[in-house]
Order: structure tokens, then sequence, then C-alpha cells
């Protein structure tokens, strides 16, 4: 996935189930199919970090640096859900991140989570196709509550 493309959550982007709860509200897990997780290693480039740094100087939000760390999650969380999928999953259960610097000016990002598939009850698909699943989502560097419907 480049990162032009639409991420977990945008507009376009993957609708995958995800939640850092052990369960999914109203839906029975069939099946656990073991640990999933999505890497990325980023750096800021050395133009956009030294005017970081002198804003880091400066002291207050550093939003190149925030920018950096929302994008680098989404694309975790994308190759985090690429796996998922390639197992035949159908949702993640206990969605974490995790974050470490690797050297002076590389930064680490994953994105995990369990792999499991769903009992006899399925999720409501709305008009527009969209999956609905009644739990928070990423989107924009938010957590949202996506509307649920109940059949």
């Amino acid at each position: 996935m480049t990162d032009n493309q639409p991420h977990y959550g945008e507009t376009g982007g993957s609708q995958f189930p995800i939640t850092t709860a052990l369960v999914f509200p109203d839906v029975q897990i069939q099946r656990s199919l073991g640990m999933v997780f999505g890497v990325v290693v980023r750096s800021m480039g050395m133009a956009k970090g030294i005017t970081a740094g002198f804003k880091a100087l400066a002291g207050g939000e550093v939003k190149q640096y925030t920018r950096l760390v929302e994008d680098s999650r989404r694309h975790a969380m994308d190759r985090m859900i690429e796996n998922a999928q390639l197992l035949g999953a159908q949702g993640i259960v206990s969605m974490r991140f995790d974050s470490s610097e690797v050297g002076q000016s590389l930064t680490e990002i994953v994105a995990y989570g369990t792999a499991v598939t769903f009992g006899s009850q399925s999720w409501a698909m709305s008009d527009r196709g969209h999956r609905h699943t009644g739990v928070a989502r990423l989107a924009r560097g938010k957590f949202l509550r996506a509307p649920s419907r109940r059949n």
C-alpha cells in the first residue's frame, strides 16, 4: 500500500472490523487465527527534521512529527489488515500500537492484534456496502463511533 492510497477508516480505505477490546459487541468469535502485525519504519528527512527541531526548542506541538506519527500508524494498520486477510480473518481484536526509535532519526511503529473469524452472526451492511461495527475506529487521527445497525 502506498502513501497516496486511502488508509483504514478514511473514505475509500479499508473498513475491516478492528477493536481494542477482547470481543466485538453482538458478534460471536468463531476462531482465533493468531497474532498479526504491521510494521513501518520512517524517517522525517533532513530538511523537515531541522524545521521540526527548531519548533521543538520553541515548545508546543511539533506538527511535522504529529503528521509523521499519524501517517505511520495508518500505514502500519493497513499492513496489519493485509496480513490478517492473508490468513482468512474477518476481524482483529485486542489491537494495539507500539513504537520505538531505531537509530537517531528513525521511528518504528507496530500495529498488532489477534486475527479472528466470526460465527453465524454477520456484520450488518449499510445501503452503501460499508460495514458498521459499532466499535471505535481510527479515522483522520481521531477515534470515532461508527453507527451500528441491527437486523
